[in-house]
């Protein structure tokens, strides 16, 4: 038996109450490591057996097949308690949930349940190669089936999945499918370099004669997604807002733990503890109320895509814009409160706190890469459009 196997034996409780514990638990491991975790920037294998061995991976898969059975307004939420200990791997938990969950609403009843189950039993984690502006990969018919070649360069969770969503062209038209990477010619590469989202496994991929079968399809070339299917977008819109959130939670987090231990009070405050500070005091006020506000946002968003998801197939396209529509409102606030708190929380912590063993700014660091994913203004055109010109976002990998 495996390890991540061995670990998940032992941890069967999947109730929401044991599944919360558990992911709290990790991210404080993850706090303590976390510098250390950022400076070497290795791909996190261990952390994901880890989190395999949590339960937490399956948390949104139904009871009757080992899951925990949560909504998305709980699994976004063990998102942004897993990003206060470690950004990338809060980007990396909310992934694996909207590409694991993708089957369901994009492949048959009876293909979706055999891959659901398989993801429960076996521990799988699911990545995704399907970035829109990166075409990069051919399909072509080859005896019975087809193969697969070509480049991605980037890949996130490129080392670490078990199971990937992917997209490729055939026959000039562009088609998607989900492949198990323990097939032969496929290959992850290390070269993720970036100064941000270090640990997020975001290399390119190659792909060399890997084979595709017919039942890998999720849909027909020539037929338009359900609507159901589309809602990958405005759901990894959220775990975006998610991550954020929880980033620039932990951010200051660590600035209040330092302020209590090791901030010094200024020399003219009159005050004999920078934790009596009235400016420290005031700082900490202001981004603690900006957070709250913003949690709330995304919790709300949450809830608008949960109630659309709960339709089924039986949801319309002006449902899902709608959805779509609260999702990139809170994308919008979680980009620039993430962005000013992470870069504001050494006003509260001091010179002495940018020295390199603390590595505080990884946090900026972390948000300032993640939030050029898409710009922003463009999500927020997205709402203004919609508020506007009744105009609901039109739906594609990035809206």
């Amino acid at each position: 038996m495996s390890q991540s196997n061995v670990l998940f034996a032992t941890n069967r409780n999947t109730s929401r109450e044991a599944l919360f514990a558990r992911a709290e638990d990790i991210s404080a491991d993850l706090s303590k490591r976390a510098a250390e975790l950022d400076r070497d920037g290795h791909p996190p294998f261990a952390e994901i057996v880890k989190l395999k061995g949590s339960g937490v991976l399956n948390a949104l898969h139904a009871p009757e097949v080992g899951g925990g059975g949560l909504d998305w307004v709980d699994g976004l939420r063990l998102v942004r308690i897993l990003a206060r200990g470690e950004s990338s791997i809060g980007q990396l938990l909310g992934y694996h949930f909207v590409n694991s969950q993708y089957v369901y609403w994009a492949f048959d009843e009876a293909r979706a349940r055999s891959l659901g189950s398989e993801t429960v039993a076996k521990n799988l984690y699911w990545g995704a190669a399907v970035n829109p502006r990166d075409p990069g990969l051919v399909l072509t018919r080859r005896g019975s089936g087809y193969v697969l070649n070509g480049r991605k360069s980037f890949s996130t969770a490129a080392h670490v999945s078990d199971y990937i969503n992917a997209n490729a062209s055939l026959d000039d038209k562009v088609v998607g499918f989900a492949v198990p990477t323990s097939r032969p010619g496929y290959t992850a590469n290390d070269d993720w370099d970036n100064f941000g989202q270090r640990l997020s496994d975001s290399g390119s991929v190659e792909f060399h004669d890997f084979p595709v079968y017919e039942e890998d399809f999720v849909e027909a070339p020539d037929a338009p997604p359900p609507v159901l299917a589309t809602f990958n977008t405005p759901l990894i819109q959220l775990v975006f807002v998610n991550f954020y959130l929880g980033t620039a939670e932990g951010a200051l987090q660590a600035a209040i733990d330092y302020v209590r231990t090791t901030t010094r009070p200024w020399v003219t405050s009159g005050v004999g503890r920078a934790a009596d500070d009235p400016y420290i005091l005031e700082r900490i006020g202001e981004f603690t109320a900006a957070l709250k506000a913003t949690a709330a946002l995304a919790d709300s968003a949450a809830a608008a895509v949960q109630a659309g998801l709960a339709r089924g197939h039986h949801v319309t396209a002006r449902e899902r814009g709608e959805a779509a529509a609260e999702a990139y409102a809170a994308k919008v606030n979680a980009t620039h409160v993430s962005l000013d708190i992470t870069s504001r929380v050494f006003e509260l912590t001091g010179a002495r706190s940018t020295a390199e063993r603390y590595r505080f700014d990884r946090y900026w660091r972390n948000v300032r890469t993640h939030t050029l994913h898409d710009p922003v203004f463009y999500k927020a055109k997205e709402v203004g459009e919609f508020v506007l010109n009744d105009k609901i976002p039109e739906v594609s990998l990035y809206s």
